[in-house]
């Protein structure tokens, strides 16, 4: 038969109690160690990231304008305006075509110019006309004024010698003192006779002189506006005073329009007197002063240039700086062309500088990932910046010369500390 044991169930007991204890302690234990370990360090392509190298040295600071064009400078465009109302009836040259002073570009018609002209001509004819019959007429009544002063002249020359010949008589007792007296007195009045028809003569003289500057005057303004009249003619037929390539217009003409006094016909512009315009931020611009050097990238060479002018006016976040072209133009540059440009502010001469990350602006605190010494991986640093220039950023702490740092954009890594490279 058997018999019972009831020590033996309680140490069964006992020791299946034991095991599930030990078992909750050990599955707690491994929870804690597992909820204070940290994510695995996420795998970055070394292909998809861009590196630079931490170096000491100069450092020049640039600013870049990447949207600019080749505009004409002030003194090299000419403004061709319509001198009269007039319809234009032939188009010789089109925009973007080389032309010289000689280049007729359009024509003009003005039927009324052509009219006025034409009574100019006869109005001229006409004022010289009346001159040359004033100028005989006058001419006329001073020879007759000087034919009489000369028989005054030659009476007052007998009566003058007859009165010195009685005086001698008188003198020889010849004649009496009555003869003589009267001689005398013929000769003194014909002597103011004489000095009175000089003075018509003069006075005669000079009243046709500004009878005939009268007469003068009206052929010179009739001349003057005939000189008007055949200058606008001439413009009828516009061309430019300059060498130079034709520029488009903002409203282009047709042949058949009609255009009224002032508006403008053609604009040329002079190939060899080019700037370029460029667009920098606004807070870039504001270190940016007159006289800076900069280089201009045309797409097919690179011209040397200086700042001439910084234009106040700020438009869609850029300001406009003008350069000056101290260099050749390549072929093929002509107005409108697109170029970029870039400009020294000022040269650092000893500094520990980088690479200008994708994310960060200049005198402020970066987070960058530094390199392992093996490449293998890369944790992230902070990095405190100070100026930057287009390509390179100066490095004033959390960096030394010859550390590697990752440059390119890392912001989806934001989360983490270290990264894994292969």
């Amino acid at each position: 038969m058997d018999i019972a044991r009831p020590d033996l169930k309680q140490q069964k007991r006992r020791r299946l109690l034991l095991w599930s204890g030990a078992a909750v302690v050990v599955v707690g234990i491994a929870g804690v160690m597992v909820a204070r370990l940290k994510p695995a360090a996420p795998t970055v392509d070394r292909s998809t990231i861009w590196t630079d190298t931490v170096k000491r040295g100069p450092m020049v600071r640039q600013v870049r304008g990447s949207t600019g064009m080749l505009v004409p400078r002030e003194d090299s465009i000419e403004l061709i305006p319509a001198q009269t109302d007039a319809t234009v009836v032939r188009i010789r040259v089109l925009p973007g075509a080389p032309v010289t002073p000689d280049t007729v570009l359009m024509d003009l018609a003005d039927p009324q110019l052509q009219q006025e002209l034409l009574s100019a001509r006869l109005a001229l004819k006409g004022a010289q006309a009346d001159y040359k019959s004033l100028q005989g007429s006058l001419e006329s009544a001073l020879m007759d004024k000087k034919a009489a002063a000369a028989t005054v002249n030659t009476d007052y020359v007998e009566d003058k010698l007859q009165s010195q010949t009685d005086k001698a008589l008188y003198d020889l007792g010849v004649i009496s003192g009555l003869a003589y007296n009267k001689s005398r007195s013929a000769a003194e009045q014909l002597d103011q006779q004489h000095k009175l028809s000089q003075q018509q003569l003069t006075v005669n003289q000079q009243a046709i002189a500004m009878q005939l500057a009268s007469a003068n005057a009206k052929v010179e303004q009739a001349q003057a506006l005939l000189n008007l009249y055949e200058k606008q003619a001439d413009a009828l037929h516009v061309h430019s005073t300059i060498s130079g390539i034709l520029a488009p217009l903002a409203v282009p003409l047709q042949v058949g329009q009609h255009v009224t006094a002032g508006t403008s016909l053609a604009e040329v512009i002079q190939r060899d007197k080019l700037k370029a315009a460029l667009q920098i931020a606004e807070t870039q611009a504001r270190d940016i002063q007159i006289g800076q050097p900069a280089s201009i990238d045309t797409h097919n060479g690179i011209i040397p240039g200086h700042v001439v002018r910084i234009d106040p006016a700020v438009v869609n976040g850029t300001r406009t700086v003008d350069v000056m072209l101290d260099g050749p133009l390549p072929p093929g540059a002509v107005p409108q062309l697109s170029v970029d440009g870039t400009i020294d502010l000022e040269r650092l001469a000893d500094v520990l500088y980088v690479g200008r990350p994708a994310l960060g602006n200049e005198n402020s605190t970066l987070s960058l990932f530094r390199l392992d010494p093996d490449g293998k991986g890369a944790t992230r640093v902070p990095v405190k910046v100070g100026r930057a220039s287009v390509n390179n950023i100066q490095v004033l702490d959390g960096l030394k010369e010859g550390d590697t740092v990752i440059l390119s954009d890392m912001s989806r890594y934001d989360n983490v500390d270290r990264v894994r490279l292969n």
